[in-house]
């Protein structure tokens, strides 16, 4: 059975996105993928062939404005060249994102995703977790916390740094690593035996 090969194309403005995707990181390796960061910021002609040959792309970004950063936008324009050559057709696809306000319109940006990665013809994974601290027993420490099913949300305090990432947020990010690398497991074995 061969390993996984996730990669996590991100932009992280201020950090806090930056702990996120290493949360996502740390979720798929330790599900046994090989794991591969790359900042869209600075991508190189490297990292792009290290996408191609990824079983999955996780998008992340922050929220910014109602919707992913300026960065991460030239990322996606950039893709184009893939999409002419459907080269990330059935790929695996997955997203996360942070903003400062509770709800801040983070649904737009993990829909800007799932619009990206449709574009590309890749399936998308989304959270799978019911929400979190949605009832009185509920609490703040819950996993997917912000009750969202597209991906992997997180809220950070806007006068607070990276380190201030809430752990829950965290522990979800790192859910959602393990899923793609589980999904992307999964997959290999279904094309194998086809």
């Amino acid at each position: 059975m061969t390993t996984p090969v996730v990669s996590i194309a991100y932009h992280s403005g201020h950090g806090h996105t930056a702990v996120l995707a290493e949360a996502v990181r740390a979720g798929a390796a330790d599900a046994g993928a090989e794991v591969h960061l790359i900042d869209v910021s600075e991508i190189t002609d490297e990292q792009w062939e290290t996408l191609d040959r990824s079983d999955a792309i996780v998008f992340g970004s922050p929220t910014y404005m109602g919707t992913a950063s300026g960065a991460f936008h030239v990322f996606a324009e950039a893709s184009s060249k893939r999409w002419f050559g459907q080269d990330w057709k059935d790929k695996l696809a997955a997203g996360f994102t942070n903003s400062g306000s509770k709800s801040g319109d983070k649904l737009h940006t993990l829909q800007f995703f799932q619009i990206l990665a449709g574009q590309h013809g890749m399936h998308w994974i989304n959270l799978g977790l019911h929400p979190g601290w949605n009832s009185s027993e509920a609490s703040e420490h819950d996993l997917n916390r912000l009750g969202v099913f597209a991906g992997a949300a997180a809220q950070t305090n806007v006068d607070e740094g990276p380190e201030a990432v809430h752990k829950a947020d965290i522990a979800t990010a790192e859910h959602l690593g393990r899923r793609v690398t589980d999904t992307a497991r999964t997959f290999s074995r279904g094309r194998a035996a086809a």
